[in-house]
């Protein structure tokens, strides 16, 4: 299985590789392959359609060889995902219809995820061993910030985030919806039967 991921942070550009394959790992897909993530400013991205459309059709040309698939992941800040993602899907489609195309929005940001999963995380990186998951992951703006007040130092997406992802517990993430999300279209995706 092949991915050609498209996404916002230097954070994700290091982290979706590892997450892929984890979940690849647990849907019992096997191996995922995963292309070097194109890097996009997320404003920008959705705001020009010129640009979007390059870096759609850019990833595309990766997906299609190997009969694979674009994932755009990106943070959906303040919208919610819902709303955000089908027009994301549908413009995307609409620069290639020949590639299938997989839009996943972390609701807030992808760190909401790690809050989420904040149990099995305990003990991880300076987190304290009774740590417990906000009562409403998705509710908490700056999920950065809950994760440094906790850390006891600065939490750096470009440090953190794919350390925070080869640990993190996949399935009490999906307490997140967008997360769930996530692991259901990756496996309809590849024809996976594990949910």
């Amino acid at each position: 299985m092949y991915v050609a991921p498209i996404v916002e942070g230097h954070g994700e550009q290091n982290a979706v590789a590892p997450l892929l394959r984890r979940i690849g790992a647990e849907l019992g897909i096997g191996s995922i392959r995963v292309n070097r993530p194109l890097r996009v400013r997320a404003d920008r991205f959705l705001r020009d359609d010129t640009e979007f459309a390059r870096y759609v059709e850019l990833a595309a040309r990766k997906a299609k060889p190997e009969h694979g698939c674009v994932l755009i992941l990106l943070d959906a800040d303040d919208v919610r995902p819902c709303e955000l993602g089908p027009s994301i899907l549908a413009r995307a489609t609409a620069v290639r219809r020949d590639v299938p195309i997989v839009v996943a929005l972390a609701h807030r940001e992808y760190e909401t995820w790690f809050l989420a999963a904040a149990r099995s995380l305990r003990g991880f990186r300076g987190l304290p061993d009774d740590l417990e998951p906000p009562a409403m992951p998705t509710a908490i703006r700056d999920a950065k910030g809950w994760l440094s007040d906790r850390m006891g130092e600065p939490y750096d997406p470009v440090v953190h985030q794919v350390a925070f992802t080869s640990v993190f517990d996949l399935t009490e993430a999906k307490a997140a919806p967008s997360f769930d999300r996530l692991v259901r279209k990756l496996a309809e995706q590849f024809g996976s039967s594990a949910r």
